[in-house]
Order: structure tokens, then sequence, then C-alpha cells
């Protein structure tokens, strides 16, 4: 970021005289007022064309330059010369800051200086806006470029001759201007010196193309490289299509063999679909002819038939009359033949009630004899009954009183009392124990899970560092094998020994720790250090940081004020409270970097730090976005602040609670001791339960025993009653048989009554059938009369009607036949119109099908055999389809337009040649003109310091021309050679006199109006400072040159002067005067009268 001066310190330009040379008198300084008002320069070179001898500008030189609350500077205009400006101050005083104004006023990007990325920060910190003005000499009315930023949006404000503009409007003009601040050999800021000898050929030849070409070389340059770049894509496709233009006419050449073939089958098929069209038509005619044939032998056989039917008339009614009579019988005979049906279904009805009153008087007997059945079962019961009790009784009779054996029952169940009180207590006793162990188990889980969850945390800060710095990972995983190596412990890195008690805070510690820290082994033994990183650097090639903690111990440092008395500034705490670290680690960020007197500020501190930097002498502070370095100004005792943006936290956002760990691991220990002390305690008591159910087992078997001796004869007595019970219930339970008899009499007498008015109804029934079947059979012998009568009427005319039946025959057979050839012509007429492909209502043959027709054969067979014999020519030509001929046409085709489209990219391609050739000659020919005339500048200068340089222009092919380059070599030793000036061959000071020297060598040449170099001679020793001073004093004094700003924030002395260079001298400190009151005039009169004192 750019440095950025505290509040109230003025800087002010002042232009001085210039300094003497040897054979010049003293001469007014050239930033004296003209008549107007405005120095004499800007009068020169401002809005009329006037000139002045011999300090003229260039168009798009600067001629004043003015600064409002921008960086360093309240408000200062500045009115460089026309030639060379040197401006000198020391370090901090804002000379680059003119740079910097010269830049952005521009509309160049802050890229270009490699300070702050946003152009907000280049405002003079306290104010929101700040202000640039640059005026360039231009006929017939100069630029004026103003532009006003804004802190808050970082956007700015742009005017030209004070109307508005954008920034692309300013672009525009300073390209007219041929002003390019992007272009390292016309702009070469401070922070860029190092990156002109990083430059490589081919940049450094785009930006001297830029610079000091002619304005149409460098477009010619970009035109060649297109067109080369078009020429090879061109040159390929040519290539790649002559090839496949070559493959195409190869693969039609020998397909066009089948493509011959493929027509002559083609020619028999076309014959074999015209003889397939035609058989239909004639296979029609054929069946119509038959049709009609047919047709005629019908009509006349229906006219015979007609003949024979009306001399049968007579006959035929007789015999119709009498079938009418036989049909009226035989309905009367189905009449009768119904009535019999219903009379015969009411007969099996009345037989079937009659089989139902037998089953009925069966049941009857069957419950009967079952009741005898249960009377004889009822007897032998009770007899059994009665054995039974005599038995049991003499059984008791024999059984002693056990009345002795209810002491040693007592006994006994007062020992399981006290057995089953025992086993109680025991229960309780493991109850509470496995109450206790499901506890300390839950303890226990709760407890592991909390420890792998930081394990978890720890995981991650593990992957983030492997994903970071995979060797200090491996490190890491071969510290941990190999602890035992090491007297004193060696701690991980301190990204992973760190904990962050609130994560939020994070980024504070991971901006004021350095990377190299973060990742820094920490070990308490200077030879365990040692030891270590022989291993892991020397053996292991890894790339691995170590520290040492102090010997004695500095993590208890007090801050060198109490938090307390800088809350009133808004800060809440210093880093050190922030983190939890292992003591030497603690100990470690303690001394080297100073955490515990590091505060933390809010965003109150952040509105009053101008307040906070000039009262607490603080050396960093953090707000909540910025980190703050307070200095003191080694030329004014002033104090300097620098502030930078705060990165994002990226490894320490994980929190892992070290001390909480620990105390989880301890407590894990001791609920798993405690575990293992309630499962022995628990097996103590299961072996006391199982020994008590064994003696309560042995007691209740016992007692068991003693028990059925004892209720022995109570058993017996109980059965004995019981069995009196069911004695009395069985002779109670008696059945009266004769009752029974009685009662199954009166059920079957009522029964049969009812069978025999059942037998009454069926004889009747029977009587009514044998009735009516008489009436039907006379109804039948009648009928077989007249059908008697009717088949001799039929047999005196069957003579005639045989041969009618003959004839009718041959008629419906006719009449069939020529029905089947009408539907077979319609159906062949059909498939000649579908063959043809005609509409189904046309009925004659197209014209063109006729005259093709009349070539083929007329007859089926003639056509069969023609099909045949085509067919079989067809057959001949096999493996052949239509592919290939579309195939072959396509190609043709394809063939056709490749060889038009290549012809049209080979014209093109000698028109892009042609193209290239004449480009080239207009650009390589003025291009080596100007390299060789820049060869002759810079090795001039170099034989004038007594050492070697040349340039050239330099490439591998002629006619790759993205890869030509401008090379320089450069020697400072009569013994070496010439080498190329590169970041690493050559010293900083031989890079910055070999850059000064290049662009010198430009300066001649140069068509921009001005050029930038600052703080170029900073590496150079004293001679070659002094020479290259010389150097440029000479070429950019010389008339006719653009102007050139030359920064140093210091001058050897006795150097060389000319007449028209500016000197421009920076002033910073707390007793300028403001810029209004500088009066050049009266500094003169003042040094005239002290001359005089003197």
């Amino acid at each position: 970021n750019p440095p950025r001066a505290r509040e109230g310190a003025l800087a002010t330009v002042k232009m001085a005289a210039p300094k003497r040379k040897l054979s010049n008198g003293q001469r007014e300084a050239s930033g004296k007022r003209g008549a107007s008002g405005r120095p004499a320069a800007q009068e020169a070179a401002g809005g009329s064309a006037g000139e002045r001898p011999g300090n003229q500008f260039v168009e798009g030189s600067i001629v004043r330059i003015k600064m409002e609350n921008f960086l360093t500077y309240d408000s200062c205009e500045i009115f460089p010369g026309a030639n060379l400006n040197m401006i000198v101050g020391a370090n901090g005083t804002g000379k680059s800051s003119i740079v910097c104004a010269i830049c952005l006023g521009l509309a160049g990007k802050t890229s270009f200086i490699g300070r702050g990325d946003k152009v907000g920060l280049y405002v003079k910190r306290g104010y929101n806006k700040g202000y640039i003005e640059l005026e360039l000499y231009r006929r017939p009315r100069n630029l004026i470029v103003s532009r006003e930023i804004s802190v808050l949006n970082n956007q700015s404000v742009w005017q030209i001759n004070e109307e508005h503009a954008t920034q692309k409007m300013v672009e525009e003009q300073t390209s007219a201007l041929n002003i390019q601040v992007g272009n390292l050999c016309q702009f070469l800021p401070q922070e860029k010196v190092g990156e002109f000898a990083k430059m490589s050929k081919i940049e450094l030849l785009e930006a001297t193309e830029k610079s000091v070409g002619p304005p149409e070389m460098y477009k010619f340059h970009s035109d060649l490289k297109n067109y080369r770049e078009k020429e090879k894509e061109l040159e390929n496709t040519c290539k790649e299509k002559s090839a496949a233009l070559e493959k195409m006419k190869q693969r039609n050449e020998r397909n066009e063999q089948d493509v011959q073939r493929y027509y002559e089958r083609q020619r028999h098929l076309d014959k074999i679909k015209m003889l397939e069209r035609k058989r239909p038509w004639v296979e029609y005619e054929v069946a119509r002819q038959e049709h009609e044939e047919v047709k005629g032998v019908r009509d006349q056989l229906k006219q015979e038939l007609k003949v024979l039917k009306e001399a049968q008339a007579p006959m035929t009614r007789k015999i119709q009359a009498v079938e009418r009579q036989c049909r009226e019988q035989e309905a009367k005979t189905k009449e009768k033949g119904t009535e019999m049906k219903k009379i015969i279904q009411e007969c099996k009805q009345k037989q079937d009630y009659l089989e139902r009153k037998d089953k009925e008087v069966e049941e009857v007997q069957q419950r009967l004899r079952m009741k005898n059945d249960e009377e004889i079962d009822r007897q032998k019961r009770i007899s059994n009954t009665k054995k039974m009790i005599e038995d049991l009784q003499n059984e008791l009779n024999a059984t002693m009183n056990y009345d002795h054996v209810q002491p040693e029952i007592e006994q006994i169940s007062s020992a399981l009392r006290k057995v089953q009180q025992d086993k109680g207590a025991v229960d309780s006793e493991k109850i509470d124990l496995r109450r206790e162990k499901e506890n300390l188990e839950k303890e226990k889980k709760n407890v592991m899970a909390n420890i792998k969850r930081l394990e978890d945390m720890m995981h991650i800060k593990e992957a983030s560092l492997r994903n970071r710095f995979k060797d200090t990972y491996n490190a890491v995983l071969w510290l941990r094998q190999n602890r035992n190596r090491f007297r004193g412990h060696i701690y991980e890195p301190i990204m992973l020994e760190l904990n962050m008690k609130d994560s939020r805070n994070a980024k504070y510690i991971e901006n004021h720790i350095p990377m190299n820290d973060m990742r820094a082994f920490v070990c308490v033994n200077m030879d365990d250090m040692g030891v270590f990183l022989s291993e892991v650097r020397d053996k292991q090639r890894l790339k691995v940081n170590a520290v040492c903690a102090p010997s004695t111990s500095a993590a208890g440092r007090q801050p060198t004020r109490p938090i307390q008395e800088l809350q009133t500034y808004g800060f809440v705490s210093y880093l050190r409270e922030l983190i939890d670290a292992p003591e030497p680690v603690m100990s470690y960020l303690c001394d080297q970097h100073r955490v515990y007197d590091v505060p933390i500020g809010t965003s109150k501190t952040k509105m009053m730090i101008e307040k906070v930097i000039n009262e607490t002498q603080l050396r960093q502070i953090y707000t909540g976005e910025e980190r703050y370095t307070v200095k003191k100004s080694v030329y004014s005792n002033k104090i300097i602040s620098s502030n930078t943006q705060l990165r994002d936290a990226r490894f320490l956002t994980v929190k892992v609670d070290a001390e909480g760990r620990r105390r989880l691991e301890d407590q894990a220990k001791e609920v798993t001791t405690n575990l293992h002390e309630v499962e022995t305690r628990l097996d103590e008591f299961s072996e006391k339960q199982r020994q008590l159910e064994r003696k309560d087992n042995e007691l209740r078997t016992k007692k068991k025993e003693l028990l059925e001796m004892k209720s022995r004869r109570r058993q017996l007595e109980q059965k004995i009653s019981t069995k009196n019970d069911s004695l009395k219930q069985m002779e109670m339970d008696a059945i009266n048989l004769e009752v029974e008899e009685r009662k199954a009499n009166v059920k079957m007498k009522a029964i049969y009554a009812q069978k025999a008015k059942l037998v009454s109804e069926l004889t009747q029934l029977i009587r009514s059938c044998l009735t009516l079947n008489m009436e039907k059979v006379g109804l039948v012998l009648e009928n077989t009369s007249l059908t008697y009568q009717k088949n001799r009427l039929e047999t005196e005319c069957k003579e005639s009607a045989a041969e009618q039946k003959m004839k009718e025959k041959q008629y419906a057979e006719l009449d069939e036949k020529k029905r089947r050839l009408l539907n077979m012509c319609k159906e062949r007429m059909k498939a000649a119109r579908q063959t043809c492909g005609l509409d189904p209502n046309q009925n004659d043959i197209p014209p063109e099908l006729m005259t093709a027709f009349q070539s083929l054969p007329n007859t089926l067979d003639e056509i069969d055999a023609s099909l045949n014999e085509e067919k079989s020519r067809a057959s001949c030509f096999t493996g052949l389809n239509s592919s290939v001929v579309d195939e072959y046409k396509r190609r043709k085709q394809e063939i056709e337009n490749l060889s038009e489209e290549l012809n049209r990219k080979k014209s093109e391609l000698e028109n892009y040649k042609l193209n290239i050739s004449q480009v080239k000659e207009r650009w390589l020919n003025p291009l080596k003109q100007l390299v060789e005339q820049i060869n002759e500048k810079f090795s001039e200068y170099f034989r004038s310091m007594q050492c070697a340089g040349e340039i050239d222009l330099h490439t591998d092919n002629e006619e790759e021309y993205d890869k030509y380059g401008i090379r320089i070599r450069v020697k400072f030793r009569s013994s070496t050679q010439l080498h190329e000036l590169t970041p690493h061959h050559q010293s900083g000071g031989e890079r910055s006199v070999s850059t000064m020297l290049y662009l010198m060598a430009l300066q001649e040449l140069n068509r921009c109006p001005f050029r930038v170099v600052d703080e170029i001679n900073q590496g150079m020793d004293p001679t070659n400072e002094r020479r290259v001073f010389e150097m440029v004093v000479r070429a950019a004094c010389k008339e006719n040159t653009s102007q050139y700003f030359f920064i140093t924030p210091k001058l050897l002395q006795n150097l060389t002067y000319a007449n028209n260079m500016t000197v421009l001298c920076v002033y910073n400190g707390p007793h300028m005067l403001p810029p209004g009151k500088w009066n050049l005039k009266a500094f003169f009169r003042r040094r005239r009268r002290v001359q005089v004192h003197n």
C-alpha cells in the first residue's frame, strides 16, 4: 500500500535555482513567476503558440502538476521544465507521490505503480476525496486533465479542459499524444525498476516499438504475428484438405466398378419390376375371360330349371297340404307330452315325501336304541365308582398320621425366609451397582465422544496443513513416531499447537505471526533442534522450519500499559489473551512477536486512529479490518504510520480446546478405573447370588417332600368324598325305558298315517298319466298315416325332382364359380392397380405403361420364364446396394466441394504470403535500422564507461514473428565475455546501469513526450552513478528531446549540470511554509542582504 502521511504534516515542492556548471554563473530559478502570474515555463508552453528559445516543450509534455489531499500532500502545484527534471528529496518526503500523480492523472492503472490496488488508498488519510490536475502541452491550446478520487467507493470524476469526461476519453487523448504510462520504456516507477530486467526479449521489443518506433511499426508487428498465425492455420488446412482430397479420390476410383455393376443390376431389376407389373394384368384378363364363359353356361341352366319347376307345381301343392296336417298332429302330440311330464314330476315329489317319512321312522327307532345304551353304560359306571370308593377307603385306613413333621416344616420355612432376605439384599446391591455401571458407561461414552470431537477438529487443522505445506505435515508424522529420539519435548507446528479462544479473532493472529513461524516446530532444547533439522531437512529433503523457545520463559511478560488504560480508545484485549498454547510456544510468541503487547481495537479505535497513534505510542495496532504499524521518522522525529488490510483467516478458524482435551483424557482414565471396580463387585455379588439360589432350591425341595407326606391323608379323604358325590349324581340320572318306548310308538303311528295319505295321492296321479299316454298314442298313429301319405306323394314326383335337383346343383356350382371368378377378377384388378400405383377408380392402363408392356411377353408362362431369367441375372450381382452409389455420388460431390475450398484456401494462403512479404519489408527494415541506431547509442554509452554493451534483433526463426525480441548483452569487466542481461546473472547495480543506459539510448529516438525514471540509481556504486548522471544530463538536455523526470533521494557532490535542466527539491517537515506563502523573489532578496552583510 502507498505510504500515507500523518495528519498535519505539510509536504511542499518548490522549484530551486539550477545548480551551477563549473563555467557558468548563477541564473534565476526556472520557477519564477511571469507577468501573468504563472511560471515563465508555463507561459512559454501555455495556451499561446509562443516559443522559448532553447527550452521548447514537446507535444504532450507535462507543463503543470497540481495535487490536493493526495498521499503526502495537502496542496501542491509543480511546474516542471521542458527537458531534464531532477526531483530530489529525502525518503518519505513525497517524490514518488509525484510519479503516482502523473500515472493516475493520465488514466494509468494502479498496477502500473505497483503499490495499492485501490485508487482510494492514494487519498491522504483523514480526507474523503483527493484531487489531481495535469496540464499537457498541446497546440493550439494546452490539454488540462483533472481527476477527483473518492475514498468511499473508489470512484473517480474526470474532467478535460474543465468539462466532464470519462476515463476512456482521457485514455484516447493520452494515446493521441503517444503517452504510455504502462510502458516500462517510458514510465518506470520505483517498484517496477526490477521488473524491467525481468522483461523477456519479446516484451522488450514490443515496449521499444511502442516507445520509439514509428506509429505503424507496432501495428505492422502485430499484423505480422496475426498473419503468420493465419498462414500456419491455412498451411495446415491445405495439407489436411489435400490429404483428404487424395484419399477420397482413391476411394471413389475403387468404388467406380461397383457402381457400374450396380447400374447393370438395376437394369435387370427394372425389367423384373415391369414384368411383375404386367403379370397381374395378364392374370386379370385370363380370369375375366373365364368369368364370361361360366356366366353364359349358368344363365342357360337357369332357364331349363324354370321349365322343370312349372311342370311339378300341382304335385308340390298336395305334398305341402299333407305336410301342414303332419305339423298340426305333431303339435297336439307335443301338448299331451307336456301334460304327462308335469304329472310324472308330481309323482316323483310324492315318492320323495314317502322316502323322508321312512327316514323319520328310522330316526325314532335309533333314538330309542341310544337311550337303552345310555342306561346300560350308567349301570357300569356306578359299579366302577363303588369299587374305587372301596379301594380308596382301604388305602385311607392303611395311611398313618404325619402331624409330627410340622415343626420341621416351620424350621425350613424360617430358613427360606432368611435366604429370601439375603437374596433381596444381594439383588438390591446388584441393582445399585448396575445403575452405577450404566452411569459410568454413559459418562465414558460422553467423554470419548467429546475427545473424538476434539480429535476431528484437530484432523481438520492437520488436513489444512497437509494441503498447504505437505513437507511440514510429513515431518509431523515422522516426529510422532520418533519422539523417543529426543531428550526434550518438540512441539508440533505452531498452527497446530495454537488454539483460538474465539475463532472470529483468528485473522489477527494469522496476520501478526508470519507463515514461516506458523508452520515452525518449537524445540525446548537446542541440541534436539539440530538433530531434528538434520533428519528432516538433510536426510528427508523436507522444507521445514524449526525454532527454539527462549531459555527463560517470556510467556508471563506484562504489557507496557494495562488494557484498562486503553479501553477508552476502543481496545478490548491483547493478542496473548486471544489464544491458548503450551508454555514454550507462548514464550516464543511473546519473545519474538510481542503478542503480550499488541492490542486489538474496534471500530471506535478506527474512528479515532490519529489520536490513538499520537497519544498511546503503540508500535502495532489492530482494528476491526486493518493493521497499523507506527514508526518514528529519522528526519523529523515525527510519527509515521502505515496500514494494511487484514487477510481473512485460513488456518486457525478451527477451535481445539487443548486443556479441555487433557481434562477429558484424565476423566476417561478415572471413569475406566471406576468401571473396572464396579464390574469386579458385580461379579462377587453374582457368585453370592448363585450360592443363595442353590440353598433356596434345596430347602424348597425338602419342604415340598414333607408337605406331600403330611397332605397324603387329606388328599385320600377328598378323593373319597368326590367319588361319593359322583355316585349320587349317577344314581339320580337314571332313564325310564318304558316311558321312552311309549313315546316312540306314538311318533311312529303319526308318521305311518301320513304315509298312507301320500300313497293314495300317488295312485290317483298314476291313473291320470295312463289316460294321457293313451291319447298321445292315438295322435302318433294318425301322424304316422299322414307321413305315409306324404312319402307316397314324394315318391311319385321323385323322378322329375331328381333331374331338377341335379340341375339346381349344377346351377349352384356354376353360380358359386361365377362369384369366385368375379371376386378373383376384382382382386386381380386391385392388385394390378396397386402394382402399377394407379388410382382405385382408374380402370385403363396409362399409355406409358401400355408402351412398356408391348415389348414384354403376353402370356403368363412367357412372363414367368422371363422373370426367372432376369432374376437369375440380377442375382449374379451380389453384395451391392444403393448406399454404394449414394456414397459414390456424395463423395464425388465432396471432392468437387473440397477441390473448390482447397483452391480458395490456396489462393487465400498466397494472399497472406504476399501480405506478409509486403508488411515484413515495411516492418523489418525500419526495425533493423531502429535497433542499429539504439545499438550505436547503447554501445557508445557503455564504451564511455570503459565497459561493453550491445543490443541486437534476435530470433530463432525469421518466419516466427511472435518470437522476435531485443537482446541486451553487456560486460562490466574486461576479463569476461558479453552476457545477456537477465535478473540473475548481473548484480542489482549492473542491471540498474544497463536499464538506465538503454533508456538513454532511446531518449533521442523517442516519440513519447516525456519519460519518468524513479530511483534507478539506488543500486549503483558512486563511479557508475556519476557516469550515468552525466549521460542523462547530456542526452536529456539536448534540444528537441522529450521531457525527462529523474527521481532520486540523493545526489553525489560536484556533479555536472546543464543550464536547461530543472531541479525540483521536495521538503517535508513541521516548519514548512504553506504553498501560498512561498515567495521565491523574497528569498533571493534576503539572500543578497545576507551576502552584503557578510
